[in-house]
């Protein structure tokens, strides 16, 4: 039976269960009826009115879930951050997962479905990797809109006296397109999608879109969409979209899935809102961050923690076999010394593939406990929450305890200081070299006084360093920055790495070819 059970596709796991109403998964984590917005039998937003009635409470605690340097098959930290919410239920905590949205870029490109994987995955899984509640189209309607009047306002007149030369606002759509790279960029990469996630509600939505840079005038200065009058407009067809989205596990546990931002082009988060409303609800929280902890895990600690004040009680470091022979128990170790420079209690989870021996999973676990960090063997993809229990204990034995969380550098270290501070200590490089080009929007950011924010390093996943064919741990490199852009509305700087892309390409054979639907709407291909 067991055998059968792990061979099931994700559709014919997901078919075996029977969903709850979303009015029942409200009240599990909750949330009341008036303060939810129903988006059919299994879905809803909510009201963000909810915060009067639970400032006062106290939060939970915040467990990040991240990995080592992944495969292009990806290491299963969806799945593992399900799996460990479904398990601490199991253990009768009362438990929320905070994950992020998924860009159909991906979805119709290599990965297909993004919404955890065998008996750990959330659910309606066709409505959340097929738009959801439309919040990714509302952003990239927010970002066309401002270019759309960013380039009216040139041909009405340009009062503001734009130079057309200095434009740094492309389009943008949710599709992996690389015919459209230079004039688009992928929406997971907008600023927009960063504002939304780093938003605390609506009025704060509308200052930081008001902040966005799109181009500089004449004289060198930064021209924002508040001077276009555009950021009222923008915060209209965003405001739903500011509403965390409630669905549920496939043990019917509540789960928020809002924001999408990529890691190894944006900061890599579910939302901040989100993130906040479910600690009220509940006594622990997990999230992910995109990637490794030279991604999403270092740009969690050191814009996310920071921005929201949030105070991280655990992290969850997660290992494959897959990963150990690509990349070695070094690079491991290498993420492990990275995540300590938080001074956050650390959690390596095996997550468990059926192909792994129990001679490999020992050799793994042994070379932890030499490192004196708790290591587990997760078994989630295959046993749900049951198969998380020990893991779910081994967390819940460090929250509680004062955190002692810090982040990596301080805001008053020059730009340059910044991005050396984290390729040295995190990417392990020995330092970092400029573009002519990264040199002169260095030079711009200062004279405009935008250097005194956290860094947001745009670099391949594959790699600590920024050539995605060195695996393991690489010596002897150094990173180059090609350009710097200020993401003024969310609050970071952004700064490209080797030959990373704002917009994807599809790969030969993309996941969409193998997607169809029948009249009676059942979906082919899609997982």
């Amino acid at each position: 039976m067991c055998y059968i059970l792990v061979m099931l596709s994700d559709i014919e796991i997901a078919q075996q269960v029977r969903m709850k109403q979303i009015a029942e998964i409200a009240k599990i984590a909750g949330i009341k009826m008036s303060e939810l917005e129903v988006q059919g039998c299994f879905k809803a937003k909510i009201n963000l009115n909810i915060f009067q009635r639970l400032n006062r409470k106290k939060d939970g605690h915040l467990i990040l879930v991240t990995t080592m340097s992944p495969t292009p098959q990806g290491e299963g930290k969806t799945t593992t951050t399900i799996g460990l919410a479904q398990a601490l239920r199991k253990i009768r905590k009362k438990a929320f997962v905070c994950i992020r949205e998924p860009s159909l870029g991906p979805v119709m490109g290599m990965k297909g479905g993004a919404a955890g994987g065998g008996y750990s995955q959330v659910l309606p899984m066709d409505d959340i990797n097929l738009h959801l509640t439309g919040d990714i189209h509302m952003v990239t309607s927010a970002h066309n809109l401002l270019s759309a009047m960013l380039h009216n306002h040139i041909h009405q007149g340009n009062e503001l006296q734009i130079d057309e030369q200095k434009i740094v606002w492309k389009r943008v759509m949710d599709m992996n397109d690389r015919s459209l790279r230079g004039l688009f960029d992928i929406t997971a990469s907008s600023e927009v999608m960063a504002i939304l996630c780093l938003s605390e509600n609506i009025e704060d939505m509308k200052e930081r879109l008001g902040e966005i840079i799109v181009a500089y005038n004449m004289k060198g200065e930064p021209v924002r969409a508040k001077d276009l009058k555009a950021n009222g407009a923008m915060a209209l067809l965003l405001w739903h979209a500011l509403k965390p989205n409630l669905v549920q596990t496939l043990e019917g546990g509540p789960a928020f899935i809002h924001g999408g931002p990529f890691a190894n082009i944006a900061h890599g988060c579910s939302s901040l809102v989100a993130t906040r409303l479910a600690l009220k609800l509940a006594d622990y929280v997990v999230t992910e961050a995109g990637f490794g902890s030279d991604l999403g895990a270092e740009k969690f600690f050191d814009i996310k923690c920071r921005c929201g004040k949030l105070m991280p009680a655990v992290t969850v470091l997660v290992v494959t076999t897959q990963a150990i022979e690509r990349h070695g128990l070094e690079n491991a170790q290498k993420h492990l010394e990275n995540l300590r420079l938080f001074a956050v209690p650390i959690v390596v989870a095996i997550n468990k593939k059926s192909s792994d021996t129990s001679d490999q999973l020992s050799k793994i676990k042994n070379y932890f406990s030499g490192q004196n960090v708790d290591c587990v063997v997760s078994d989630v993809w295959a046993r749900g929450g049951a198969g998380g229990k020990d893991f779910a204990k081994a967390v819940v034995k460090f929250c509680g305890k004062k955190s002692d969380f810090k982040v990596l550098y301080d805001l008053k270290l020059s730009i340059k200081g910044k991005i050396e501070t984290i390729a040295k200590k995190i990417y392990g490089a020995d330092g970092v070299d400029y573009t002519p080009e990264a040199e002169a929007d260095l030079k711009c950011l200062e004279k405009n006084c935008l250097d005194e924010l956290p860094i947001c390093i745009a670099k391949t996943q594959y790699s600590f360093s920024d050539n995605s064919k060195l695996f393991g741990v690489p010596k002897g490199f150094k990173i180059t920055i090609r350009e710097l852009k200020s993401s003024n509305g969310a609050g970071f700087i952004v700064a490209y790495a080797g030959a990373i892309m704002t917009m994807p390409g599809l790969p030969k054979h993309p996941a969409a070819e193998n997607m169809d639907v029948t009249e009676e709407g059942v979906i082919t291909g899609l997982f």
